[in-house]
């Protein structure tokens, strides 16, 4: 069973590492964010955020929520490892019991 996930494994990062070379290259002109969105932001994210930092503006004003919502769900992923790693009982020494009359059990 293993060996068959490693495989289905495997031919699906092959599946994916094949398409990037369909991917436009990075900075490309012709590509649709850098037609649509791109020059809106940049034009207009001053009169909009009152942000003199294009970043800044886009990422607090036009991208808000997004990134609310984000830094929420990267918190609760980490508290959520914290809790599972620190509740595991396995590799700890045993806490010693004390028995009827006080004394330590060892």
């Amino acid at each position: 069973m293993r060996g068959l996930v490693a495989v289905l494994l495997a031919i699906i990062t092959g599946v994916f590492c094949s398409v990037v070379t369909y991917l436009p290259e990075i900075g490309a002109v012709n590509t649709a964010p850098n037609q649509h969105v791109t020059p809106t932001y940049i034009a207009r994210s001053v009169e909009d955020t009152g942000s003199p930092n294009i970043v800044t503006g886009v990422i607090i004003d036009y991208r808000g929520f997004d990134t609310m919502w984000e830094t929420s769900v990267m918190f609760l992923a980490g508290l959520t490892t914290v809790l599972l790693l620190t509740s595991n009982n396995v590799g700890r020494r045993p806490e010693k019991e004390d028995d009827e009359e006080g004394d330590v059990i060892k």
